[in-house]
C-alpha cells in the first residue's frame, strides 16, 4: 500500500517512510566534481543534496538504498529514463550529455550523501 509521505518535496507518496533529515556535512573533496554534476544535472528535480523537489523524488531515500538500486540502475535511468514506479513523479526522461566517468561521479555523490543519512 502506498503511504503518503511529506516532505520538501511535497505530497507524492511513495512506498516506505519519509527521509532522514538534510546532510549538513562539507562535501568531502574526492566528492565535489559529482557534487558539482548533480547541482547542474540532477538537482533541479532531485532538490539539493538529493533531498527532492516538487518535481522529483528524494535520493537520500531507503527506497535507493544500494542494496534495493544498485549502482547500474543509476546509469540505466540516466542513459532510457525511468518509468515511474515508486513515487508519483511522472516517468523520468533520460539525462543527455552525461558520460559513464560523469554518473559515476554523480553516483559517488549520492552514496556518500546517503552513508551520511545512515542509509546503507
Amino acid at each position: 500500500m502506498l503511504a503518503a509521505l511529506v516532505g520538501p518535496w511535497g505530497s507524492a507518496g511513495c512506498a516506505g517512510d519519509a527521509p532522514p533529515p538534510p546532510v549538513t556535512a562539507p562535501t568531502p573533496a574526492e566528492h565535489v566534481a559529482g557534487e558539482q554534476l548533480f547541482g547542474a544535472r540532477c538537482g533541479a528535480c532531485h532538490g539539493l543534496r538529493g533531498g527532492g523537489s516538487a518535481q522529483g523524488p528524494p535520493l537520500v531515500h531507503r527506497v535507493y538504498e544500494p542494496s534495493h538500486h544498485a549502482d547500474a540502475a543509476f546509469l540505466r535511468a540516466v542513459q532510457v529514463g525511468v518509468r515511474a514506479h515508486h513515487w508519483r513523479f511522472g516517468d523520468m526522461r533520460p539525462v543527455p550529455g552525461l558520460t559513464l566517468d560523469d554518473v559515476d561521479r554523480i553516483v559517488g555523490y549520492v552514496r556518500w550523501l546517503q552513508r551520511e543519512a545512515g542509509i546503507r
